[in-house]
């Protein structure tokens, strides 16, 4: 298994501070954003990564991360993503990488102690994806779940105005190969872009996509208040008295 961390974008939502810098570079509490989504993977025995970045800062990655010992990683590559074609269009970019083989997605503004070890191990083929239960389901991908059966999920809706469950399709998943001949089905959305749940929609009508509840914290940082809630929660995890 080899991980991915897509790390492009322009973090406008974060503007003023990626300005300076690309979004997940920023730190929360006393290290860079991307370090939270590394130490997942490498926890989990993830220890090849491919860093998708894009945007004004991208070498910035370079002096941050270098070639990724310090943090565990074995084997650590960089591919640039030209434009904001979307999370499934950065996805795209790691075929080379993935060498026929499954890939771990996650996020590079997500920061979770939760581990997934144990589902890296048992995945064979298909999709996974890992849900946690939030108050605002409308800022994500929203799982469908079908009413007769609540185990089953019957599709994916891209952050709907009336979600249909009160679960986030959080930014980690689990893809096999199959996943590059699916993107190069798929059609740009209403914002121009490859989205991940047109992707993960791919897999529920193939029925091979799985889920989990991702146990622990869990949170994107990819707006102010969420950047501070997760600094928080990091800061308290080391014990810092606020």
């Amino acid at each position: 298994m080899k991980g991915v961390i897509t790390a492009g974008g322009l973090g406008v939502r974060l503007f003023p501070l990626t300005f300076a810098t690309n979004k997940h570079l920023l730190p929360v509490y006393d290290k860079p954003m991307i370090f939270y989504p590394i130490e997942t993977l490498v926890k989990a025995g993830i220890k090849e990564i491919l860093i998708i970045t894009g945007g004004p800062h991208a070498g910035h990655f370079i002096r941050t991360l270098k070639n990724g010992k310090e943090l565990g990683v074995k084997h650590l590559e960089y591919v640039y993503q030209e434009n904001e074609g979307g999370l499934s269009d950065a996805v795209r970019l790691a075929e080379d990488f993935a060498d026929g083989g499954p890939i771990t997605v996650i996020l590079g503004d997500n920061t979770t102690d939760a581990d997934i070890t144990s589902s890296v191990k048992r995945f064979k083929k298909g999709a996974v994806m890992f849900l946690k239960k939030v108050p605002d389901p409308q800022r994500y991908g929203v799982p469908v779940f079908d009413p007769n059966n609540p185990k089953k999920i019957i599709g994916i809706e891209e952050k709907p105005k009336a979600p249909k469950s009160s679960y986030a399709s959080t930014g980690l998943y689990i893809f096999d190969n199959k996943c590059f001949d699916y993107i190069r089905t798929l059609k740009p959305s209403k914002r121009g872009e490859l989205e991940i749940t047109d992707l993960q929609n791919k897999y529920i009508k193939a029925g091979t996509m799985k889920w989990e509840i991702l146990k622990g914290f869990w949170t994107d940082a990819g707006k102010s208040e969420t950047l501070f809630q997760a600094s928080l929660y990091w800061a308290k995890k080391a014990g810092v008295k606020i």
